[in-house]
C-alpha cells in the first residue's frame, strides 16, 4: 500500500510548500510519470469559486505488461489540507484502496468519463463551500505511466461587481497593500532627500546609498502591486513579474550590502573596506543571485512544480547564510571599537559608536528573526482567508528596520562622533571601566 500511494512523501511536500502557493492560470506538462498522486495547484475559494480544467495529449502505458488500466481509478480531485490527513488514515486502515474512493474529496473528473479513443477533455467545476483546495491527480494503478498537458484556471466570482478574481481568497487584498506600502516608501524617500539637502554639509556617501535602497524598495513594491493586480484581474502577470524579479534582486543585493557597509563603519568611521569585509560582499552578492533564481523557479513552476521542493530548500539555506554573513562585519566593528576605546584616548567617541553598533546588531538580529521565522510561522498557521496578514507583518517589519537605520545613521550638523567635551570624555572613560564584556 505504501508503494502504491507514496502518501507520506506527498504529505510532507504538501505541508512544506503550501505556504508559497500563488494561484493563477497555470499550465503543466506531465511526462512519463508514475506517481500515485500528482499535486498541481492550490487556491482559496469563496462560496462562488470555480475551476476550469483542460487536459490534452493524454497517454498512458504499463511498461511491466500489467493489467489493463481501470479508468475509474485515474482522475482529478480537489482536497483540503485537513481532509488529506483523514484520507491518509483511510488508506492506512484499508477503508479505501484509491483516493478517488474517499468521500472527503471532490471528484472533478475521472478518466472513465472520457469519450472512446479521446485523448483530451475540458471540464468546469463549481465550488460552493468556501475553503482552500488543492488540485490533485490520482493514479491508483501500480506501475502505470501517464503523460498529459494540464491547463488549470482557478478563480472566484464576485457577485457584487460581477468580476472574476484570480487571486486566492486570502490574497485578494495584496494589490492594495503593496500600493499602500509603495506610497509610504515614496514619502520616506522624499523625506530622506529633504534631510540630505538640509544637512548637506554633513552628508556621507552611505546616505546616498540609503536613498538608493529606499528607491529600489519602492519600485519593487510597485512592480509587485502591478503583478498581483494583473493576476487578480486576468490570471496572468503580463510581464510585471519580470520587472518584479529584477527589482527584487536589486533590492536584496543593495539591502544586504547596506547592512555590511554600515556594519563595517564605511563612510562613518573609515572610507575603505578591509579584505575580509570585501570577502563578505563577494559571498553575499552571488548568494543573492542564487536566492533570486530559486524564487523565480518556485513562483513560475508553482508550489508543486518539478524540483520546487529542492529549490525551496536552496532558497531557505541561501537566505540564512546571507543573513548570518552580514552579521560578521558588525561583530568585527564592535570588537575593534571596544579595543580602540581602551587605547586611543577617545573613550567617549568610541563608546558612543560602540553603543550605536550594538543597538544596530540587535536590531538586525530581530529583523532577520522576525522576517524569516515569525512571518513564515504566521503564514503557515494563519487561516487561508487571512494570508495577507503575513505580508503586512513582513512589510511593516521591513519598514520599521529602514526607519530605524535611517534615524540612527542620519546626517547631523553636529556629529556626536566628533563633538565631545571633556566632561563627556571622563564619564565615558569611567563607563568603559565598569562595563562588562559584550556578549555576541
Amino acid at each position: 500500500m505504501a508503494a502504491l500511494y507514496n502518501s507520506s512523501l506527498f504529505s510532507l511536500v504538501f505541508l512544506l510548500l503550501i505556504a508559497t502557493a500563488v494561484a493563477e492560470i497555470r499550465s503543466t506538462q506531465i511526462r512519463s510519470d508514475s506517481r500515485s498522486t500528482i499535486p498541481f495547484d492550490e487556491f482559496g475559494y469563496t462560496h462562488f469559486g470555480r475551476l476550469n480544467l483542460t487536459v490534452t495529449d493524454i497517454s498512458f502505458s504499463n511498461p511491466k505488461s500489467g493489467p489493463e488500466p481501470v479508468l475509474s481509478e485515474l482522475g482529478f480531485f480537489l482536497v483540503t489540507r485537513e481532509a488529506w490527513q483523514h484520507i491518509l488514515e483511510q488508506l492506512q486502515d484499508g477503508d479505501i484502496r484509491c483516493t478517488l474512493q474517499s468521500d472527503l474529496v471532490k471528484r472533478v473528473f475521472t478518466f472513465d468519463q472520457l469519450q472512446p479513443s479521446a485523448r483530451q477533455f475540458t471540464t468546469s467545476f463549481s465550488i460552493s463551500d468556501a475553503n482552500q483546495f488543492t488540485l490533485v491527480f490520482a493514479n491508483c494503478m501500480p506501475n502505470l505511466v501517464i503523460s498529459m498537458n494540464v491547463h488549470s484556471v482557478m478563480y472566484n466570482f464576485n457577485p457584487r461587481s460581477g468580476q472574476l478574481d484570480f487571486l486566492s481568497a486570502g490574497k485578494t487584498a495584496l494589490p492594495a497593500i503593496y500600493y499602500l506600502f509603495f506610497v509610504v516608501y515614496v514619502l520616506m524617500g522624499a523625506f530622506w532627500v529633504f534631510a540630505l539637502y538640509k544637512k548637506r554639509l554633513s552628508v556621507y556617501g552611505i546616505h546616498f546609498f540609503m536613498l538608493a535602497v529606499v528607491i529600489l524598495k519602492a519600485l519593487n513594491l510597485l512592480c509587485e502591486a502591478e503583478d498581483k493586480s494583473y493576476i487578480k484581474k486576468t490570471g496572468t502577470a503580463h510581464g510585471w513579474d519580470v520587472l518584479f524579479y529584477i527589482f527584487s534582486f536589486l533590492k536584496g543585493i543593495t539591502l544586504f550590502t547596506l547592512i555590511v557597509l554600515i556594519g563595517t563603519g564605511w563612510s562613518f568611521l573609515k572610507p575603505y573596506l578591509q579584505d575580509k569585509e570585501k570577502k563578505v560582499l563577494m559571498i553575499v552578492i552571488p548568494l543573492q543571485v542564487v536566492a533570486n533564481l530559486a524564487q523565480v523557479v518556485i513562483d513560475e513552476t508553482g508550489p508543486f512544480g518539478e524540483n520546487s521542493y529542492t529549490w525551496k530548500q536552496v532558497f531557505l539555506l541561501v537566505d540564512i547564510v546571507c543573513c548570518c554573513a552580514v552579521l560578521f562585519p558588525i561583530v568585527w566593528s564592535i570588537k575593534n571599537l571596544r579595543e580602540a576605546a581602551k587605547t586611543d584616548g577617545k573613550a567617549a567617541v568610541n563608546l558612543m559608536k560602540l553603543t550605536l553598533f550594538r543597538q544596530y546588531y540587535v536590531i538586525v538580529i530581530c529583523y532577520i528573526y522576525f522576517t524569516r521565522v515569525v512571518v513564515y510561522a504566521l503564514e503557515t498557521i494563519t487561516s487561508y482567508r487571512y494570508q495577507w496578514t503575513s505580508v503586512v507583518a513582513a512589510e511593516a517589519a521591513t519598514l520599521a528596520f529602514y526607519a530605524f537605520t535611517g534615524y540612527n545613521f542620519r546626517p547631523k550638523a553636529h556629529n556626536p562622533y566628533f563633538a565631545i567635551d571633556d566632561e563627556e570624555e571622563e564619564v565615558a572613560s569611567e563607563a568603559l571601566k565598569l562595563e562588562d564584556e559584550f556578549e555576541l
